[in-house]
């Protein structure tokens, strides 16, 4: 689940700041010192999440692959308990599954 969080708060950053450059873009037109200084604020304001995505993406991708690693190493050091526990996990699915039916 909180995998599943972090990925859903990424793409809401992500579609945060595709909406903030479409908004940059559709008022780059506009004229006066106030306009042009909210965009210069919103362009710097941009550019720190940009750079914060970046890194979180980072962060998380990194915490990714040491899981992948972690779990690798893990199932190859105890195949059968690995074989367990999948077999359990597939039983509980199999019967949450049969029973809604």
């Amino acid at each position: 689940m909180h995998e599943a969080t972090t990925e859903t708060i990424l793409q809401d950053l992500r579609t945060l700041v595709a909406d903030a450059e479409a908004l940059l873009a559709a008022t780059a037109g506009q004229a006066g010192e106030r306009v042009e200084k909210a965009r210069a604020q919103a362009e710097s304001s941009l550019g720190r999440a940009r750079a914060r995505l970046a890194t979180i993406e980072a962060q998380v991708g990194a915490k990714v692959r040491e899981s992948a690693r972690a779990t690798d190493a893990y199932v190859r050091e105890n195949p059968w308990r690995a074989v367990g526990i999948a077999a359990g996990a597939g039983l509980l699915v199999g019967l949450l599954i049969s029973s809604r039916r």
